[in-house]
């Protein structure tokens, strides 16, 4: 089982322009569409479409549409009463790809839905092959709740494995011993070991023409400081898979890109799908990259169908 925590979910809105986007102007969509969304929400659907079992935990009153979405796709939810309906979030699309996002900041949770998400993410972690805990946390929560949540959850003998897949400073505050897996994409690794968001760019840019050593050297030290695996997704690149058994990177299949939004859950989704069928890490971070790549190609945050991978497309390099 695959549980998974949103404490941010959204309603994901997307608006598909024919044109390039002008500002100021008035546009005329060309398609439309609302998903239930959130990074958790995401990989969730992914892992559902893909026949393993999970659970999307998440704060959200019965009837929210976000919920009414899930339930019309057969993905299982434990939500939280909360008072309010999920926020909104705005994804444009233009032609060749190009993605402008408009994300709400979410509404705080009172100390008593804190609580009682609390104690829901726990019963639900108990025999959980993986937690993943993921996306921006709302107003009011401390930046080392997921820590604090993988302290708690991960350092029992029979506990979950712990994937954290958030940025900014819970992403940092998550960076610690106890954790299975990280996967920042190629910013958030820089700025995890200390380094400039223009130095994440640099990484992809360099993968791109073929120099892995900047973001292997990053991923590595992110590595040996915390003991996780590494997965550290690099747009167009493809990702690279840093383990205590050794280094891999995987360059993925030819698309034509629609949509990024989603890219990066899908990406985590396979790997922990992967890992559940008892994939070596070549092979997780193989599946990761299709996903990836897979959802990159589909409109929104539409959750790739495993007939809809080119894995045998992807190349995966030992390092």
């Amino acid at each position: 089982m695959i549980v998974t925590v949103t404490a941010n979910p959204s309603l994901d809105r997307l608006v598909v322009l024919g044109g390039p986007l002008r500002r100021g102007a008035v546009h005329r969509a060309e398609g439309a569409a609302a998903d239930p969304g959130g990074k958790g929400v995401n990989v969730s659907r992914v892992v559902h479409a893909a026949g393993e079992g999970t659970v999307a935990v998440l704060p959200a009153d019965q009837g929210d549409p976000l919920l009414v979405g899930l339930s019309r796709l057969g993905v299982p939810a434990i939500p939280v009463p909360v008072g309010h309906e999920v926020r909104s979030n705005i994804t444009v699309t233009e032609p060749g790809g190009t993605t402008t996002k408009l994300n709400a900041p979410g509404a705080p949770l009172a100390p008593e839905t804190v609580r009682a998400f609390e104690d829901a993410i726990v019963a639900a972690a108990d025999g959980a092959a993986w937690l993943a805990l993921c996306g921006s946390l709302p107003p009011g929560l401390p930046d080392d709740w997921y820590a604090r949540l993988a302290e708690r959850l991960g350092a029992a003998p029979d506990g979950p494995r712990i994937a954290v897949d958030t940025s900014g400073p819970a992403l940092a505050a998550s960076a610690v011993r106890g954790v299975a897996l990280l996967k920042p994409n190629a910013e958030e690794l820089a700025e995890l070991v200390g380094r400039g968001p223009e130095a994440g760019a640099d990484f992809e840019n360099r993968a791109a023409s073929g120099d892995l050593e900047p973001v292997r050297a990053a991923a590595d030290e992110l590595h040996r400081a915390t003991g996780a695996a590494v997965l550290a997704t690099l747009g167009a690149a493809g990702a690279l898979l840093v383990t205590a058994e050794g280094a891999w990177a995987a360059t993925p299949p030819p698309i034509t890109v629609r949509s990024t939004v989603g890219a990066g859950d899908s990406s985590l989704a396979g790997y922990l799908i992967a890992h559940a069928r008892g994939a070596d890490a070549p092979q997780r971070l193989s599946l990761a990259v299709a996903y990836g790549a897979a959802a990159a190609a589909l409109p929104g945050t539409q959750a790739p169908r495993p007939e809809e991978l080119a894995v045998a497309d992807v190349r995966v390099t030992a390092l």
